[in-house]
């Protein structure tokens, strides 16, 4: 049985890897690279207190992510 998605705190690296599973590291910055690009969520995280270089997503974090992209 598939283990189902949890919203919790994240790592970004953490979370990249559960959207991209079989990604190598860099296929998964340049993901990073797409999400840093959509401005709607960006700013979005920024109001919940996502700073530049962060390296957790905190659970509201992760549900605003998961309400733009989908679950990984």
């Amino acid at each position: 049985d598939e283990e189902k998605f949890r919203i919790k705190t994240y790592g970004f690296g953490e979370l990249a890897q559960l959207y991209l599973p079989d990604a190598t590291p860099m296929a998964r910055l340049t993901d990073y690279a797409s999400i840093t690009r959509n401005k709607t969520l960006m700013e979005k995280l920024h109001n919940l207190g996502y700073m530049k270089k962060a390296r957790l997503l905190t659970p509201e974090m992760v549900k605003e992510i998961v309400a733009v992209i989908g679950e990984p």
